[in-house]
């Protein structure tokens, strides 16, 4: 399996663009890079019967939200607040920045 370079990283905006919950915003909560998915919160909710135990003495039903493939999801431009295409850009200092194709603004990474 090729792997590509992610640009989506934790925090980000993003906007799902191809499935069941097309056009559904979030922000990744997590990325699997290994799998090429995002968690993205409020999206693809899945639910979890699970049974009565010490730390749970109630049981019950759990949701919680699901992976997505990457490649199914694009990055919002926080400028324009649209879906966009990303390109990164290499300064003359060696540091790499993350540019929205619609727009051309950068995109700035999330801390943490």
């Amino acid at each position: 399996m090729a792997r590509s370079a992610s640009r989506i990283v934790k925090g980000d905006r993003v906007r799902v663009i191809r499935g069941n919950h097309r056009d559904a915003e979030g922000t990744v909560l997590r990325v699997h890079r290994k799998a090429d998915r995002v968690v993205i919160q409020g999206v693809n909710m899945r639910k979890r019967h699970t049974r009565p135990t010490q730390a749970n003495p109630e049981g019950g039903i759990i949701t919680s939200e699901g992976p997505i493939h990457i490649s199914n999801v694009m990055l919002i431009d926080p400028a324009s607040d649209e879906a966009s295409r990303i390109r990164i850009r290499v300064e003359p200092d060696g540091l790499k920045e993350r540019i929205a194709v619609k727009s051309g603004n950068p995109i700035p990474r999330n801390q943490p």
